[in-house]
């Protein structure tokens, strides 16, 4: 079996192709993905702790990284076109080379996005990436070295967040010719609010999200999207037990932080703060360094940062109280502490005003 999982971890991160970042652009060597393990197991672990070191396997590669994209967007001058018996507004979207979305917006067609014949359409000029399967929305970006937030708000994209196969996406910006490495490096930087709505491969009209896992032994292909639960089941409880360092908002210095900072002693159990599916596993952030990002349903989201180890895997199901990694000091931490975040949307919550007082 262990001989088997190793096998899988191997697999997993030296045999899909991917469109990989720039040196420039490379992060530190990332947290160890800890063996797979019984919840059991690990509040066994956890009770002693410093006497037996985790066997740990390479953390796979995260699904932005499994399909290549290449920077091959039609450019489409402002036109009309009479719809022809036949034609729906996807026809007349590979017809022209324009979204879909974009075309009902310039001619305010809204749902069920019905066509006449003879109707005369503006189609809007633009730079339209057309979208293949198993692409994400951060690889997309990449590809072009341009912000994933601008594609976001260019296309006016929402909750949840996922492309289509098939899709035409507005790629704005300068259109001269596909940036160099360097220039895609200095133009792009993977933040939580990029994994959150261009993490998740895009699906086939006919293919559903993966259902979660329970177990991180059976890892999900990076090309699967991951559903999130419907609804929030419960409250959110306290991620570790410990002093808060750093508070949400903006310092003294104007940065502004997202979350909380938690002080807590090097290998103490961070706990999934309510029950929900584990949507990364990484350390694609650089300033968070060993990352864990939950969904939990109703549009909340939990951010888990500086662990030293991680112990589940995208698409895995937890429960609240459940163990998801090891406190350290990896990015830029001050010192060995947590990270931690709550987000309704895309949008920042004060963790202190969701948690329990103590």
């Amino acid at each position: 079996m262990r001989s088997a999982l190793i096998l899988g971890a191997a697999l997993l991160t030296g045999c899909i192709p991917g469109d990989v970042a720039p040196a420039s652009d490379a992060a530190p060597p990332p947290p160890t993905l800890a063996r797979p393990v019984s919840q059991a197991q690990l509040s066994d672990f956890e009770a002693r702790r410093g006497d037996e070191e985790v066997e740990a396997l390479p953390a796979p590669r995260p699904a932005w990284e499994a399909r290549p994209v290449t920077a091959d967007a039609q450019e489409v001058a402002a036109a009309t076109y009479i719809v022809e018996p036949g034609d729906t507004l996807r026809r007349v979207a590979e017809k022209t080379g324009a979204g879909s979305e974009a075309i009902a917006r310039a001619n305010a067609i809204e749902p069920p996005f019905t066509i006449r014949v003879g109707q005369r359409l503006a189609i809007p000029a633009g730079r339209f990436h057309l979208v293949r399967p198993g692409q994400t929305g951060i690889a997309i970006a990449r590809a072009y070295g341009v912000e994933w937030s601008r594609i976001v708000a260019a296309n006016q994209l929402v909750d949840p967040y996922v492309l289509r196969v098939g899709q035409r996406v507005d790629i704005p910006g300068d259109r001269r010719g596909t940036p160099s490495l360097a220039e895609r490096a200095a133009a792009f930087t993977l933040d939580v609010d990029d994994i959150l709505t261009g993490g998740e491969p895009a699906l086939a009209s006919d293919q559903a999200p993966a259902r979660p896992v329970t177990t991180p032994a059976r890892v999900l292909p990076a090309t699967a999207a991951v559903v999130a639960p419907a609804r929030l089941r419960s409250g959110f409880a306290w991620p570790v037990d410990g002093q808060v360092v750093k508070r949400f908002g903006r310092g003294q210095s104007g940065e502004r932080n997202d979350g909380i900072e938690i002080a807590v002693p090097t290998d103490t159990p961070i706990k999934a703060a309510a029950d929900g599916v584990v949507a990364y596993v990484g350390n694609g952030v650089a300033t968070l360094g060993g990352l864990v990002i939950v969904k939990h349903g109703d549009g909340w989201t939990s951010v888990y940062g500086h662990a030293s180890k991680l112990l589940v895997q995208r698409g895995q199901s937890v429960k609240r109280g459940a163990t998801l990694a090891l406190s350290g000091d990896s990015g830029q931490a001050d010192q060995p502490e947590v990270h931690f975040e709550l987000r309704r949307g895309r949008t920042p919550v004060d963790p202190l005003g969701q948690l329990p007082r103590s």
